[in-house]
């Protein structure tokens, strides 16, 4: 709940700042972040719903539990869910996987970028794509700071672009910060 309270409270203070940019999450599941980001931002507001819908990518070197069906969510299940909620109101769900995926995003700014990708490759590679384009003042929620490969590639990420940003703790399982240093990507 807390993480969801933050999620709101990012959403309603990038539009009172005037943040520029548009929200997106990468690991949607059931999709009940995506749609709580979609009711409560200004409509004019782009949401991008990232997913592949058919649960993690199997990589070797990550824990078993990507290899849990539970985490599979099919793209007309998560539209069904946003359908029934009345937050399809400018939503762009984007399936695939995120190495494939998030450098296509039609969107060059984001206010808010949330994480939940459970993973070290997929934390990574959602960092690489889209944390350039989070704008000054924008919030980097990561869901799942509480998993060592989650945490791992933040920690990684932010000491090879010297982020420095305080991490708040959000519910000792997810974090974010905002930035204020413009970060290249390679």
């Amino acid at each position: 709940a807390a993480l969801w309270r933050h999620t709101q409270g990012a959403g309603e203070t990038g539009d009172q700042e005037g943040i520029p940019g548009e929200a997106g999450e990468t690991g949607v599941w059931r999709g009940g972040a995506s749609m709580f980001m979609r009711a409560c931002r200004d409509k004019k507001r782009k949401v991008f719903v990232c997913d592949s819908f058919e649960g993690l990518p199997f990589d070797p070197r990550e824990p078993a539990y990507v290899k849990m069906d539970y985490l599979k969510v099919s793209l007309p299940d998560v539209r069904k869910n946003f359908e029934m909620y009345g937050q399809t109101e400018n939503v762009e769900f984007i399936k695939g996987w995120f190495e494939d995926t998030l450098d296509k995003l039609p969107s060059s700014q984001f206010s808010i970028i949330r994480l939940d990708g459970d993973m070290y490759s997929s934390t990574m590679v959602a960092l690489n794509a889209l944390y350039p384009k989070l704008s000054l003042g924008g919030f980097c929620i990561i869901d799942d700071y509480i998993l060592p490969e989650c945490a791992k590639a933040v920690t990684e990420f932010r000491a090879t672009h010297r982020i420095e940003e305080v991490i708040v703790d959000i519910d000792k399982q997810g974090v974010y910060w905002r930035k204020t240093k413009a970060v290249t990507v390679k």
